[in-house]
């Protein structure tokens, strides 16, 4: 019997977050953690990401829930009150 969540009986389902920094000064960056992996971006960027990911966490620990546990909307909401926003996309 298939789990509810498409995968394999008994896994848990996973999620996880995926920072990319653009901006580069010359370093190689990469930080892991519970359920997010950031990638490249100037220390000042890197490091705003980082934060960003950890007060995430943070708001979902408050929640009581893990990150594969939230909606869409939900998400949303806690990246809105780190300070993420969603860019509408561009409308030709």
């Amino acid at each position: 019997m298939a789990s509810s969540s498409g995968g394999k009986p008994g896994k848990k389902p996973k999620a996880l977050l995926v920072g990319v920094g653009l901006d580069s000064d010359g370093h190689q960056r990469i930080t892991t953690g519970k359920n997010f992996a950031l990638v490249g971006g100037a220390k000042e960027t890197h490091e705003e990401m980082t934060e960003k990911a950890l007060k995430i966490n943070e708001k979902l620990s408050q929640k009581g829930k893990e990150l594969h546990e939230v909606s869409a909307e939900e998400f949303d909401d806690i990246a809105h009150s780190v300070g993420l926003h969603r860019n509408a996309p561009e409308r030709n």
